[in-house]
């Protein structure tokens, strides 16, 4: 923005070794002069501090580096298969049901949508009053405020590639 250290202190109230020591993470300021740092540079506080970075530096997630999140009583487990970012438009987890296993307390309502993709496997899906028998490169897609329920009633396990838009 063209604009020297020493006019930026000024203009938010600090001294130009103060907003240095700031820059070079030797100090932390409060909130407020973050507020007002980030009002004279035209951005935002989570832009200074580094809150968008996690995907844009590192993109990928390695099969390896997959996030257990959660297994219910029935024996679903689910993963992540992302990294964590407050402004992701959806949240994407790898699901490995088990002989009977269900999505029972996996996922918590949400006013967004969802896409399930199967890997392998069979899985049964009750949406509403419809059930729809789902084998491996099917998908389906559907409002998560709508009534459904997921179980695998097949003899082997079923894995699914599952996104909530949120």
């Amino acid at each position: 923005m063209n604009l020297q250290l020493n006019d930026l202190a000024k203009k938010v109230g600090i001294s130009p070794s103060a907003l240095s020591q700031i820059e070079k993470a030797k100090a932390f300021p409060s909130i407020i002069t973050l507020k007002s740092i980030a009002e004279h540079l035209h951005t935002t506080v989570g832009e200074l501090i580094g809150e968008n970075e996690t995907l844009s530096e590192n993109p990928v997630v390695q099969k390896s580096e997959m996030k257990f999140v959660e297994r219910n009583e029935s024996g679903t487990e689910i993963y992540l298969l992302a990294h964590h970012d407050i402004n992701k438009q959806m949240d994407t987890y790898f699901v490995r049901f088990i002989k009977g296993s269900d999505v029972v307390n996996l996922f918590t309502p949400n006013s967004g949508q969802i896409f399930c993709y199967v890997i392998s496997g069979e899985i049964s899906f009750c949406l509403e009053t419809k059930e729809y028998l789902l084998a491996e490169g099917d998908s389906i897609y559907f409002n998560s405020k709508a009534a459904y329920t997921a179980i695998n009633n097949s003899d082997t396990i079923c894995e699914l590639v599952w996104i909530i838009s949120v």
